[in-house]
């Protein structure tokens, strides 16, 4: 049996884990080595890719960086995940406020020295990340349209550091991206409709808000249209290998999702819907390693 101190250490364990989302930066992490490997050094051994310090390097300054971003969106959400998230709140209400930004300026801190033993460019892209990240948390959420890309842009950009460091702009590489993009804007779109008594509280101008609900289905309608678009050209252009049975399903999954989309009445629903976004973009990730690196090499 665990100690009342041993509880209490847990707990604190758990709050921060949920404050930083480390799931996240997990999936992030795994993103970074598998597009590494499989789409921007395909014609390198394994190993060569995977012993390059920088790499290292630039993976634990992305980490770090989106760690703190989560830290300082929680600090400015508090009052709106009270309303939307009551039971999370209360675990990452766990860890003081004075300590996550404390936290939050340490690891910014870390973040500039890791791109510092990398180049000077390095330090500049991770600077301006380590802004844009604020300022997204600070004012670019709250309005309409410029919160659901600024969120979809920001958690890309660490993928786009890699391709910068590895000079390969492919055109198959863009379309990946686009792809990518679009899934995450459409699940900004959903978490707008999950969150939308709390947005509502706290005057953020979200497309459910400003339109409402049902309007809003039809934008993300619209965006799983466009996502169509990359998928058929990746499918019909490009040999990806065994990466194919991935859009396939792809296909599939996206139609499903607007049929319970078009159903969905409550955020039970909403909630459904964005785990189901997450899984899409996670066996994504996974799928890399079904790539033909032909074309690459």
């Amino acid at each position: 049996m665990l100690t009342r101190n041993q509880k209490y250490m847990l707990l604190k364990l758990l709050g921060l884990f949920s404050v930083v989302r480390g799931y996240a930066i997990a999936v992030l992490v795994l993103a970074q080595v598998l597009t590494a490997v499989f789409i921007l050094s395909p014609d390198r051994p394994v190993k060569s890719v995977l012993g390059v310090l920088d790499l290292w390097l630039l993976i634990g300054a992305s980490s770090l960086a989106i760690a703190a971003g989560y830290i300082i969106n929680n600090f400015y959400d508090k009052e709106k995940d009270l309303i939307n998230r009551p039971r999370r709140t209360i675990l990452d209400r766990q860890v003081r406020q004075q300590t996550q930004l404390t936290g939050y300026f340490l690891l910014n801190f870390a973040v500039v020295l890791l791109a510092s033993a990398v180049s000077f460019n390095a330090v500049l892209f991770f600077t301006g990340f380590i802004f844009l990240l604020w300022y997204y948390s600070h004012r670019l959420k709250k309005h309409l349209f410029v919160g659901n890309i600024s969120a979809a842009l920001l958690s890309v950009m660490p993928l786009f550091v890699l391709v910068v460091y590895y000079r390969n702009f492919d055109a198959i590489i863009l379309v990946h991206a686009s792809f990518l993009l679009l899934l995450l804007v459409l699940r900004e779109i959903i978490k707008d409709l999950e969150n939308l008594k709390g947005d509502l509280a706290q005057n953020y101008r979200t497309i459910p808000v400003v339109y409402g609900e049902r309007e809003a289905k039809y934008w993300a309608s619209l965006v799983v249209g466009l996502t169509y678009v990359p998928t058929i050209i990746l499918l019909t252009n490009y040999p990806i290998g065994d990466m194919r049975y991935y859009f396939y399903a792809t296909i599939v999954l996206l139609a499903l999702f607007l049929l319970l989309l078009w159903r969905a009445e409550d955020k039970k629903h909403y909630l459904m819907l964005h785990a189901l976004l997450r899984l899409a973009i996670v066996l994504g990730v996974g799928s890399i390693i079904l790539l033909d690196s032909a074309h690459f090499q």
